[in-house]
C-alpha cells in the first residue's frame, strides 16, 4: 500500500523530502483517521458490520504508548535542554499522528526559545491533544530521571523457541487453531502468558521493516503455541502501522480461539528517533506495566 491509497493520504509525509524547521510550528502535525485502517477489521458498529460511514463500537480497550528520545529545546538564555518524552494516546482517539510529521514537529523545537519547561509541556501537550482529537497523558523524562530507565523484557512462554516449519508470510487469521479440541465446554479455561521476538511487518508508505517483541495474554481455551507462532511470522512481509497490527492480531486471535480475556502488547523498535508500543485487551483486562526492551 502506498502513499495515495485510499487509506494514505497523499499530503502524509513519510517516505518524502520535508524540509528541517527552522522554529516551533505545530502545523507539521499530520493527523490520520483510524477509521479507515479500523473498516478493513469488520469491527462491529451500532447498525451491524462496519459500513460506509461507521459508529464503531470497538471491541477492546487500549492505548499506544510513543516514546520520543531526541526532544531538545533552547532556554531564555539559549541554553540547550533535552529530554525524554512519553505519550500514551488512548485508542478511542479519532486521529493518530503519523511518525514522520511528529519528528518534524519535535524537531521544530530544537531551535525555539522558552522561559521555563512547562510552557514546553503545555505547547506539547495542547498540540498533540488537537491533532489526536482527544486528551492523553504525557511525561517528561529529565537527565536527572535517565537511570531509571531500565529495559524489562516480556516474560512468560518464549515461543520462539519452538522448532517448526514456515512458510506463510502474510496474515492468515485461519492459521490460528485452539489446541486440539480444546474448543468445547468439556476442557477448562487456561490462563497464559506468551511473547515472541519475530514479529515484523513493514511500513505501508516507505516499504521499510518494523521490528517488535510481542506480549499475549489470555484465559480461555488453549490456544496452539506453534498456531500462534506461525500467525505471528505471517505478518513478515505485510505492510501496515503498528497500531493496526496490534487490532488485527487482537480481533484475529479474538474470533477464532475464542478467548474470554485478552491482551495483545507489541513494543516496536525505534525508527527515526520514536518507537510505538500498542496495547488492546478486552475491558476486564488491568493496563501493563510500562517499560522498553533491549531492542528499542
Amino acid at each position: 500500500m502506498k502513499s495515495g491509497s485510499p487509506n494514505i493520504p497523499l499530503a502524509v509525509p513519510l517516505g518524502k523530502e520535508v524540509p528541517y524547521p527552522k522554529g516551533y510550528d505545530a502545523s507539521l502535525l499530520f493527523p490520520m483517521p483510524r477509521a479507515d485502517a479500523r473498516l478493513t477489521l469488520q469491527i462491529q458498529t451500532d447498525g451491524g458490520v462496519a459500513a460506509a460511514q461507521p459508529e464503531l463500537v470497538l471491541p477492546f480497550t487500549g492505548f499506544d504508548l510513543w516514546n520520543a528520545y531526541e526532544v531538545s529545546w533552547l532556554n531564555a538564555k539559549g541554553l540547550p535542554k533535552v529530554v525524554l518524552l512519553r505519550l500514551k494516546v488512548p485508542c478511542t482517539s479519532p486521529n493518530i499522528v503519523e511518525s514522520k510529521s511528529l519528528k518534524l514537529y519535535l524537531n521544530s523545537f530544537n531551535q525555539t526559545r522558552f522561559d521555563t519547561v512547562h510552557q514546553v509541556f503545555e505547547r506539547l501537550r495542547t498540540d498533540l491533544a488537537k491533532a489526536l482529537g482527544a486528551e492523553l497523558e504525557l511525561e517528561l523524562v529529565g537527565p536527572d530521571q535517565f537511570a531509571n530507565e531500565k529495559i524489562h523484557e516480556f516474560t512468560g512462554i518464549d515461543l520462539d523457541k519452538l522448532d517448526i516449519e514456515i512458510d506463510c508470510y502474510e496474515p492468515d487469521a485461519s492459521i490460528l487453531k485452539p489446541q486440539a479440541g480444546k474448543l468445547t465446554r468439556a476442557y477448562p479455561e487456561v490462563s497464559e502468558r506468551l511473547f515472541s521476538r519475530l514479529l515484523k511487518s513493514n511500513c505501508p508508505v516507505t516499504d521499510q521493516p518494523d521490528w517488535a517483541c510481542i506480549q499475549i495474554e489470555y484465559t480461555g481455551p488453549a490456544i496452539d503455541h506453534a498456531s500462534l507462532l506461525k500467525y505471528i511470522v505471517s505478518y513478515r512481509m505485510h505492510n501496515g502501522f503498528h497500531e493496526h497490527c496490534v487490532e488485527k492480531i487482537f480481533i484475529d486471535i479474538h474470533k477464532q480461539c475464542a478467548p474470554s480475556s485478552l491482551s495483545v502488547y507489541a513494543r516496536y523498535t525505534r525508527r527515526g528517533g520514536l518507537d510505538i508500543n500498542p496495547w488492546r485487551a478486552t475491558l476486564d483486562v488491568k493496563p501493563p506495566s510500562i517499560g522498553r526492551s533491549a531492542r528499542q
